[in-house]
């Protein structure tokens, strides 16, 4: 069943073509910057708040960030979790995440079967996500100990998606790890939306306005951004960013 924040990205997504989530990222903030971050962000109208990061965070400091963004948005708070430490009631979603290209089957499978029962208890809305670390990985690929696929084989990111879609996942997510060098390359995300009508997430090294032109036009649905924010103080990058994929996204 398709829930109340999943709706909304669908219908957000097929009036504007692709939308902007900023990533806040619980280990590099306080609830007070956490707060700014996401105002500024909700200004410049992004979409809606992710909150998660690559290693874990106490559950106090997580619950008191996320219980700050609630109380400073009226855009949907979305949980991006590493793993069970990544879960908190206080939020409007969760991305039900499997690392499809995990050589370590506890995040295939085995954190979401730990994970699940908390999700219900705390009343979060699950939305089921594929998610595929390529290039570089960053911290999130040693972590979740993937097998990256580089970007010069964008046939293996699409049939990755494609075992996302024969999954009965509802979202795929391209991550090229947060702070990396290089983001998800625009032949990838053709590639992928060649072969699945899923909406596309993706995220990780995105740092200027003319690589969120690039992968827009190469039909992405969700780009995703984070340190960028953080690194340039917030509002003026956002605005850069969102600029330039409401500047291309209608031609796609």
């Amino acid at each position: 069943m398709v829930g109340r924040v999943e709706k909304y990205l669908l219908e957000k997504i097929e009036k504007e073509g692709t939308i902007h989530m900023t990533l806040v990222d619980p280990e590099k903030v306080t609830p007070s910057s956490a707060s700014r971050i996401s105002k500024d962000a909700e200004a410049c109208d992004t979409a809606a708040i992710m909150v998660g990061g690559s290693t874990s965070v106490s559950f106090s400091h997580l619950d008191k960030v996320a219980k700050a963004l609630k109380e400073s948005v009226k855009i949907p708070v979305i949980l991006f979790p590493n793993n069970i430490t990544g879960i908190t009631r206080h939020a409007d979603a969760i991305w039900f995440m499997s690392l499809l290209n995990s050589a370590d089957p506890y995040f295939l499978m085995g954190a979401q079967v730990l994970g699940a029962p908390i999700i219900k208890k705390f009343g979060l809305e699950p939305i089921p996500l594929g998610y595929v670390i390529v290039g570089e990985g960053g911290a999130v690929s040693i972590v979740g100990k993937a097998v990256p696929i580089p970007y010069n084989k964008p046939e293996l990111a699409a049939a990755h998606a494609l075992a996302a879609e024969y999954f009965g996942m509802r979202f795929v997510y391209l991550e090229a790890g947060s702070g990396v060098r290089n983001p998800v390359p625009a032949d990838m995300v053709r590639a992928v939306k060649t072969v699945t009508d899923l909406p596309l997430i993706v995220g990780g090294g995105i740092r200027t306005g003319e690589q969120v032109k690039e992968i827009v036009k190469a039909g992405a649905s969700i780009v995703v951004t984070g340190n960028v924010l953080e690194e340039n103080k917030g509002k003026n990058k956002i605005t850069e960013l969102v600029d330039n994929m409401k500047a291309h996204k209608k031609r796609r």
